[in-house]
């Protein structure tokens, strides 16, 4: 079964309220997109998130979905241990980071970082226990054409996500 969620649609707010924030060590949330998020995460086998790269690394909506709905606690996406964040989401064997970016590929990865696929995708999506993860950019979608484009879109619609 595939399940779609649209942050923007679902009015999904990535900031913390006071009230939120007083109950993140506990686990808890006033948010309950944050609940329906999260057991949709603990019940899944492969996570695609589709997202712009928006000054060199992953918008504000996107890095909130992390903030909020990855919750400490032994049910929840993580614990705390001595050594660092042990991840609990280990029933993802499979994500998958589509991107778009104005800049190229080449420059994101070469000169600005290369912050969505050593901060995000190998440190961030890996704490949290995603097993496989793959980042896919299409760089320099500003000023491509039509037709690259509609070969990038084929192209993603034809890979084998498993």
């Amino acid at each position: 079964m595939v399940q779609l969620i649209d942050l923007y649609a679902e009015y999904f707010d990535p900031t913390y309220s006071a009230e939120e924030l007083s109950l993140y060590h506990q686990g808890g949330t006033v948010d309950p997109l944050v609940r329906k998020y999260l057991e949709l995460l603990k019940s899944c086998r492969t996570v695609i998130f589709i997202t712009p790269c928006w000054w060199n690394s992953i918008p504000g909506m996107l890095k909130g979905v992390i903030d909020k709905v990855m919750k400490e606690g032994s049910d929840l996406s993580h614990t705390v241990t001595r050594t660092g964040i042990k991840g609990l989401l280990t029933n993802v064997q499979h994500c998958y980071v589509l991107t778009t970016s104005t800049s190229p590929t080449w420059y994101l990865r070469f000169f600005c970082g290369d912050d969505i696929q050593r901060v995000f995708v190998n440190t961030t999506l890996k704490q949290l226990g995603f097993e496989h993860r793959k980042w896919l950019n299409f760089g320099g979608i500003s000023w491509s054409s039509p037709q690259r484009r509609q070969r990038y879109l084929q192209k993603i619609a034809q890979y084998r996500f498993k």
